[in-house]
């Protein structure tokens, strides 16, 4: 599993870039216990999601989640895996149609891993080339930066 250290660089932070590697390191770190079952609001703590997006993942089909006896949602440790796993496919920018598409197949089965396979690798592949475009702007507006005179790390 990556790890916000694996993420880190030398690079200047800022703010924003702080806040989501804490949620990203709030995410991996609070991973629940077998057994272990958590409610709609300490689920959207934990992991950033609100409320209202998990209801509409639900509603949509990304999740399928248990009700306790007093009929209130109750996330176990599966569902909570799931929720982070969404929330990066989300980050990366994939559609919802490919998420549900995903799901879909996973509910199938085993047999379907294939497919599950190249719709990842594929998703991946337009990831790179997502990175490797906004390195090139990100690059482009450094140099603006620095024509104005502002101080950019080496």
């Amino acid at each position: 599993m990556t790890t916000t250290a694996d993420l880190r660089t030398d690079q200047p932070t800022t703010p924003a870039v702080t806040a989501a590697l804490a949620r990203l390191e709030r995410q991996n770190s609070a991973a629940l216990a077998d057994g272990e079952r958590l409610d709609i609001a300490s689920v959207a703590e934990r992991t950033g999601v609100t409320a209202h997006t998990l209801r509409y993942y639900e509603r949509i089909g990304l999740l399928s989640i248990e009700r306790d006896a007093s009929g209130h949602r109750s996330y176990s440790a599966a569902d909570y895996g799931r929720v982070v796993f969404l929330t990066r496919l989300r980050m990366t920018g994939m559609p919802v149609r490919d998420m549900q598409r995903y799901v879909a197949l996973a509910a199938e089965g085993e047999h379907t891993v294939p497919e599950r396979l190249a719709l990842l690798q594929d998703h991946r592949d337009h990831v790179r080339a997502q990175i490797t475009e906004l390195t090139f702007a990100l690059r482009t507006i450094e140099t603006k930066i620095d024509t104005y005179g502002g101080e950019l790390a080496p």
